[in-house]
């Protein structure tokens, strides 16, 4: 049993929780909570660890049947591990993926991409993939400059869609977009100017979103890339929407184009 905060393994653990450059030179993650260890996949799982007051409920055996080995450490020791002020007893060390475009286009469908530029909050990001996956998108590409998807607080609101939904990040975000345009992708964006209302268009294609900063949008450059540009019409005083917000309008509003094509 681990004891003690000193320990390599310990500092391990909160050195990836604190920092993307440790986390990706490590090439892992930290994945903590009953239901997001229960849904990992186990063949990615590196490390347990679980804390004594969470062995001591018996009910907290079917979370750990099919994980390898976990290392038990205190109460204490785990608190500091841990990235949530209640913590539940388990987290786990997982393997990062590595996706390209490819993956993100080899769906049977149409293509439904989310393309996201400088995206600060670890809420909007994780939303975003949740809520992407709800909505049937087939991946997500964020700019270099986007928040780690990594961060445990992204981790947690992704609520598991994390291991499901492909991602990657691309250094040149403009040509990415570019890359997309030729391989059929349609490229829409949310703008003020945009000439009609968000579901005024057609979805059920090879399609793609940009959506851009949470202060500032989309930079003009990459707004420009768009094929076209819609409107989210909005009542009273409202100038502009959360970024994880108009996505999931214009996510669900493709799944419901789809839904309805189908029949």
């Amino acid at each position: 049993m681990i004891s003690s905060t000193k320990n390599e393994q310990v500092k391990s653990v909160i050195e990836l929780k604190k920092k993307a450059k440790a986390r990706n030179e490590a090439g892992l993650f930290v994945v903590e909570g009953i239901r997001m260890v229960t849904e990992l996949p186990k063949d990615r799982t590196e490390k347990l660890y679980v804390s004594e007051s969470f062995l001591r409920d018996t009910e907290n055996e079917k979370v750990l049947s099919g994980c390898p080995g976990y290392e038990i450490v205190t109460d204490a020791v785990f608190s500091a591990m841990s990235d949530t002020q209640t913590p539940q007893g388990v987290l786990a060390l997982v393997r990062q993926y590595r996706y390209g475009i490819d993956d993100l286009l080899k769906s049977k469908g149409a293509a439904h991409l989310m393309i996201l530029e400088n995206l600060q909050d670890p809420g909007n990001l994780g939303t975003i993939l949740r809520a992407g996956e709800g909505a049937g998108i087939t991946g997500l590409i964020m700019s270099r400059d986007t928040v780690d998807i990594y961060n445990p607080k992204v981790i947690r609101s992704t609520m598991g869609s994390v291991f499901r939904v492909p991602f990657f990040y691309t250094d040149d975000i403009l040509e990415t977009a570019g890359e997309l345009k030729e391989r059929g992708i349609h490229l829409f964006a949310a703008h003020l100017a945009g000439k009609n209302n968000y579901e005024q268009e057609d979805y059920t294609g090879n399609i793609g979103f940009l959506i851009g900063n949470e202060g500032n949008g989309l930079t003009g450059a990459l707004s420009g890339m768009a094929d076209t540009w819609v409107k989210i019409p909005m009542s009273g005083k409202v100038e502009s929407l959360n970024a994880a917000v108009a996505a999931s309008i214009l996510m669900f509003e493709t799944a419901r184009q789809r839904r309805a094509s189908a029949l």
